[in-house]
């Protein structure tokens, strides 16, 4: 019963972190903010995150609406519940790599809130790759493997969040991913394990064939792996922006590896 109740609460505090869900009050406390324990429970926060797009998919393709006006309707869904937070992490970070000469003006440039252009053109691509690759396969699932897929999206994407936060060392002091915690080496082998069982069998309900699933996976590996190098040798750790901009780019992959192999 412990274990259950302590993981109820690591499950809402991820949610409360990763979105705009509101939780109850009572998993919060005597909570000092850090989640270097509770992110073991962000694969499993990705589904009540996107299960309204999820079930909006599921609707909308009873109705026989466009695949398109769908996909686009999903993403929006997706950005509300979270506040856009992942895609303010994506748009900061392609600010900073592209536009940082070093590493100091790098994490300047991803503290100013402002968008330049790398930002806005990495958010349009963003938006453009997720809907058109949910446009192209969502049609040929059922209702509720088109959910399934999602969901199992969502927990992916989740986990190589984990991933990353856990393979670098803080890039600054005062960011919101040092002020999280240090990742603990248990509560990330169990955010990695489950994630990637949770998404397997997500994606098997789905009706995703195993080709698919394959190729979504390592589209997922390869992504974390290329993008946590490409932080570590411009930035030289995490901050809260890349581990965001790890959701949205696995997502992409992911998604689009599915779109290749339905």
């Amino acid at each position: 019963m412990r274990f259950i109740g302590d993981l109820c609460d690591d499950l809402a505090r991820s949610v409360a972190f990763l979105s705009r869900i509101p939780m109850p009050r009572r998993h919060f406390a005597d909570h000092d903010g850090r989640l270097s324990r509770a992110l073991r429970a962000f694969p499993l926060a990705g589904i009540p995150i996107a299960l309204p797009a999820a079930l909006l998919a599921t609707l909308l393709d009873v109705l026989e609406a466009s695949s398109l006006f769908t996909a686009f309707l999903i993403v929006a869904v997706q950005a509300l519940v979270t506040g856009a937070l992942h895609e303010d992490g994506l748009g900061d970070t392609a600010d900073g790599l592209g536009g940082g000469r070093d590493r100091d003006a790098a994490l300047a440039i991803m503290k100013d809130s402002r968008i330049g252009t790398y930002a806005a053109v990495a958010l349009i691509l963003s938006i453009g790759l997720r809907v058109s690759a949910l446009a192209a396969f969502l049609p040929l699932l059922s209702p509720f493997g088109a959910a399934s897929a999602l969901l199992g999206t969502a927990a992916l994407s989740r986990t190589a969040m984990v991933w990353h936060w856990s393979r670098l060392p803080p890039a600054r002091r005062d960011g919101v991913a040092a002020a999280a915690g240090i990742p603990e080496p248990r509560a990330t082998s169990q955010a990695l394990g489950s994630g990637a069982i949770l998404s397997l069998l997500l994606f098997y309900a789905a009706g995703i064939p195993p080709i698919a699933a394959l190729l979504a996976f390592a589209a997922f590996a390869v992504t974390v792996l290329g993008f946590g190098r490409i932080v570590g040798r411009k930035l030289g750790g995490h901050t809260g922006d890349t581990i965001g901009a790890t959701q949205q780019l696995t997502e992409i992959a992911v998604l689009g590896a599915l779109a290749l192999a339905i």
